[in-house]
């Protein structure tokens, strides 16, 4: 595999491990915004959303690293 062709698929699995920390984190957002009944929790917005996405990005990353690890070289 290319060096051009590595950067894009570290890239593409950086993406795709993003939108899985969104997806993860939008599942219920709505019951969890309005937890409490005087106001909206903005917590979840600052601190829950970036820390999701971050999160999935690493974890695709790091599944990406180690599967390339694994792979026998030719």
């Amino acid at each position: 595999m290319g060096q051009r062709t590595q950067a894009a698929a570290g890239c593409l699995t950086a993406a795709v491990g993003a939108g899985a920390g969104l997806a993860v984190w939008a599942f219920g957002v709505r019951e969890r915004l309005w937890r409490f009944e005087a106001a909206p929790d903005w917590s979840v917005l600052y601190a829950e959303l970036p820390l999701a996405i971050l999160g999935g990005v690493a974890a695709a990353l790091t599944a990406w690293a180690l599967l390339r690890r694994l792979r026998p070289r030719r």
